[in-house]
């Protein structure tokens, strides 16, 4: 089934960051082009974000996904002390076929998935198919697309 994880990063060297977080995840059918965006909520003066969003074609179970996110997040430093805050690394399951959950801990579609200009539009790149029409207009944000990842 398909699966997709957003990933983001606004501290240290966010390209790379990405880049061995993709390396690191199973099952990897695509991997959406880059985007830089500015933060949403958190602290003020925060760095630009990089994101991207990945399709899995997997047999992972939602809460192996969940999983998977914390083990990328730790593998990058990730440190949670303010929401929203600066991160090495973001992981969240965005997406999985079939599939709808609303659990305390997990909450699949991601309940602010279609606010967010910075999930929309790399997820289009990926699966128009699954973009309600007008979804990319009414996300929040402003995103400008940097070009593809080196994953060599």
């Amino acid at each position: 089934m398909r699966a997709f994880l957003g990933m983001g990063a606004n501290l240290g060297d966010r390209a790379a960051t990405l880049r061995d977080a993709v390396l690191h995840t199973p099952d990897v059918a695509s991997v959406s082009p880059l985007y830089e965006t500015a933060p949403v909520g958190g602290p003020p003066d925060q760095e630009q974000y990089l994101n991207l969003v990945v399709m899995m074609d997997t047999e992972l179970e939602p809460y192996e996904l969940l999983d998977l996110c914390h083990r990328l997040e730790s593998a990058a430093d990730r440190v949670r002390t303010v929401r929203w805050g600066p991160r090495t690394l973001d992981v969240d399951v965005l997406l999985v076929d079939g599939i709808e959950l609303d659990a305390e801990d997990l909450v699949i579609p991601h309940p602010r998935l279609w606010e967010r200009r910075f999930v929309v539009a790399p997820l289009a790149d990926l699966a128009p198919d699954l973009i309600p029409p007008g979804s990319l207009e009414r996300a929040g944000g402003i995103v400008r697309l940097v070009g593809m990842l080196e994953l060599s």
